[in-house]
């Protein structure tokens, strides 16, 4: 029997990649999206192929929702190289960070968050439906910054509790098809995320971490293996939820 295959935007590089590593271990295979870096999905491909999966790296840019037909062609055309027809799985992981204080937000950067994180899911999963299996999964990435408050992320959140919102309406509607759509808010994750703010910044980690239950911030694997648990048959009655997982931030 074929194995159950995955489709990740932005696997390439961080918690993505973590997904798409998490998933693999369990004989998932794996499609990543990277947008210009093609060596990054390159070294996903690699890493979910030495963790027993098929990988592949198609390019895709979530901001521009004028190529997603073509994009639902390009993951057709993969899945017939593998002799399967549908995704089991879609998580809507790619995304970019803003940090701007609300009185000084542009236009271009809130319309650019638009683009990327509400716009972008909507019409990338309405275009990726017919290649959704019935029963399938949708995850949509959300934030922590959607529930607590961090000045400077105003707009970056706003568009999480979009998601989130967006998330719910899913559910009931595409349950008819048994397909089950949930949202995945981290909390504070050392990535290359924003910056590398959080890994890099020794102050910014050690206020975070004195701010989370756990002591820590959080680490890719911890949100790959969310997302692997997310994904699994043991969690298909959770449906239409939001998860945080984010150690216990800001209780």
């Amino acid at each position: 029997m074929a194995n159950k295959v995955a489709l990740i935007t932005g696997g390439s590089r961080g918690l993505g990649r973590s997904a798409a590593e998490h998933l693999a271990s369990r004989g998932i295979d794996v499609l990543v999206t990277y947008r210009s870096r093609r060596d990054e999905g390159d070294a996903a491909v690699a890493a979910i192929e030495a963790a027993g999966a098929r990988g592949a790296a198609l390019q895709l840019d979530v901001g521009d929702s004028a190529t997603f037909p073509a994009f639902a062609r390009a993951v057709r055309e993969q899945l017939a190289r593998w002799d399967v027809q549908q995704l089991d799985f879609l998580v809507n992981n790619a995304g970019i960070g803003i940090h701007a204080p609300f009185a000084q937000t542009t236009e271009a950067q809130f319309d650019e968050l638009v683009r990327i994180h509400l716009k972008g899911p909507f019409f990338l999963t309405q275009a990726l439906l017919p290649l959704l299996a019935d029963s399938g999964r949708i995850l949509n990435v959300s934030s922590g910054l959607a529930r607590f408050t961090v000045p400077g992320y105003a707009a970056y959140a706003a568009m999480k509790g979009a998601v989130e919102v967006l998330t719910r309406y899913q559910a009931k509607e595409l349950g008819a098809r048994g397909i089950r759509v949930n949202t995945l808010a981290p909390g504070a994750i050392e990535t290359d995320f924003g910056g590398g703010v959080v890994r890099d910044n020794s102050a910014m980690n050690q206020q975070l971490a004195a701010q989370t239950a756990l002591g820590r911030v959080g680490l890719p694997a911890d949100i790959g293996a969310a997302v692997a648990a997310l994904l699994s048959n043991e969690t298909g009655w959770i449906n239409g939820q939001r998860v945080e997982a984010s150690g216990g931030m800001f209780l």
